[in-house]
């Protein structure tokens, strides 16, 4: 009786992980939430950073804040359509070297840590954004 208790217990315990990892990635960042959270810190590692700040000065803060919670609950498989302007649309003309663009991508993790979005889930999301980047740099 004991171990068919444990057993069922276990077994309990186990499907509740597995069906806590099997989520989106929109609800591994905590939904909605989760995401305004993240944006919120990347804006603010952005606003420290006085190179890519540079990038941004013509920039409406509410408006990139509010398209790239959108991209970003997208990207992740939450319920949001982007609808915003494309990459290239948004990036021709900046001349974006490599660089910079690496710093963005390094900005984005340090939100990432901030919010202590867990590794695994970060470099889903990474990969997710990874092929926009012929469409930011150097054009």
């Amino acid at each position: 009786m004991i171990k068919t208790l444990f057993t069922f217990v276990f077994t309990v315990m186990l499907v509740g992980c597995v069906s806590s990892n099997n989520g989106t990635l929109y609800q591994q960042l905590n939904g909605k939430q989760g995401v305004e959270k993240l944006v919120e810190s990347f804006i603010n590692q952005i606003g420290h950073d006085e190179r890519i700040l540079a990038y941004f000065k013509q920039s409406n803060v509410a408006h990139f804040r509010q398209g790239f919670i959108t991209h970003l609950c997208s990207v992740t498989d939450g319920p949001c359509e982007y609808k915003g302007d494309n990459m290239v649309d948004i990036h021709t003309g900046m001349n974006i070297p490599e660089k910079d663009f690496n710093r963005v991508v390094e900005l984005l993790i340090n939100a990432m840590d901030e919010q202590q979005i867990p590794q695994t889930v970060q470099n889903k999301i990474l990969s997710r954004l990874a092929p926009l980047r012929p469409e930011i740099i150097d054009i």
